[in-house]
């Protein structure tokens, strides 16, 4: 995927009529005994701070190789349409798309869920739960030698500073943001997961975030998603979404974040093909060719649901007090119910 990302910006930045309109960055380098590895971002779009932003990312975990194959899909595809497409030019004249491909090269390239230094990029922020979370799996500084460790309690790996450095710079100032997280691993659904991952509490932007589901399931009444809060599937510590969406608010008021996880469920891969356990990520990531071609295709729905729902956004991001009010109690009673 290195190569290719090179392949790509040296594509825009020699393309003509993406000139101006793709913006590459190298956030970060990080290194193995091997080679050094740019951490990229792409920026597509209008450069208004305020702009509503879509940001993808993919590999944060290394060996959920599909995570970062797809978000690089996507922005491969955009990239490629932006030559042709001009109701995807207009869109993207009032909405930013921002792709971080590969958050974790040296855990892609190594075959590790941890980066080198052996930290969870998921679990490396200083946010601590406030409710019980599951042993190890839900973070643990014991030692880098088991998984899930999150690294010093007080500063952030090298990867999640470019996460954050490109958030600073294209997110933090836009009135409506929504993030896409790729990971795989968890149960046989492709799940939305939602914050929060620390506690089991209501989402504070429950009436926005469930006006958007009602919005993609009227529109998309028969799609493939479990849609839930994270605190669902697992507690844990150091949630770097949790992090940035606290961050976010703290510093606006008017805006609104919305980060979002897809978690793919890899299980049902494994299911198709139980041999492709034994493979080195046979675990996260779909082996046969037309199970990662159909993987690809599957998602394009969502994603191009969400630029069309950023440019829109009034729709649910700008609600009057009796429709917020509604669609918080409508929230709170399809996913926090055991709380009442």
């Amino acid at each position: 995927m290195i190569d290719d990302l090179k392949k790509i910006a040296q594509f825009a930045e020699r393309e003509s009529r993406l000139r101006g309109k793709v913006r590459i960055r190298t956030l970060k380098t990080v290194a193995d005994s091997k080679r050094e590895y740019p951490i990229y971002s792409f920026s597509l779009g209008t450069e208004e701070p305020t702009a509503p932003v879509l940001m993808i990312t993919g590999g944060f975990h290394g060996l959920e190789r599909i995570g970062a194959q797809l978000a690089w899909s996507l922005m491969k595809t955009t990239v490629e349409r932006m030559t042709w497409d001009n109701a995807l030019s207009e869109l993207l004249g009032r909405v930013r798309m921002v792709v971080l491909p590969l958050v974790n090269p040296t855990g892609y390239y190594n075959y590790r869920r941890s980066n080198l230094n052996g930290v969870d990029l998921m679990r490396n922020s200083p946010i601590r739960a406030i409710d019980d979370t599951p042993p190890l799996v839900g973070g643990q500084r014991i030692t880098n030698k088991l998984p899930w460790f999150q690294g010093a309690p007080d500063s952030f790996e090298p990867e999640n500073q470019a996460v954050i450095e490109a958030f600073e710079s294209e997110v933090k100032s836009s009135r409506c943001a929504v993030a896409l997280d790729f990971h795989s691993g968890f149960g046989l659904k492709d799940r939305l997961w939602f914050p929060f991952s620390y506690t089991t509490k209501p989402f504070d932007s429950l009436s926005e975030l469930h006006a958007l589901t009602y919005l993609f399931e009227q529109t998309h009444p028969y799609h493939i998603y479990q849609i839930e809060p994270q605190s669902h599937g697992y507690l844990l510590n150091g949630d770097m979404w949790d992090y940035l969406y606290l961050e976010f608010h703290k510093a606006s008021t008017a805006g609104l974040f919305l980060p979002v996880t897809l978690e793919m469920g890899s299980w049902s891969w494994v299911r198709k093909n139980p041999l492709q356990i034994f493979s080195k990520h046979g675990a996260f990531n779909p082996i046969k060719e037309h199970r990662l071609k159909r993987t690809y295709r599957r998602h394009h729905l969502l994603f191009d649901f969400l630029l069309k729902a950023l440019y829109s956004n009034s729709t649910w991001s700008e609600l009057d007090e009796p429709t917020k009010r509604k669609h918080h109690q409508l929230g709170i009673e399809r996913w926090y119910s055991d709380l009442t």
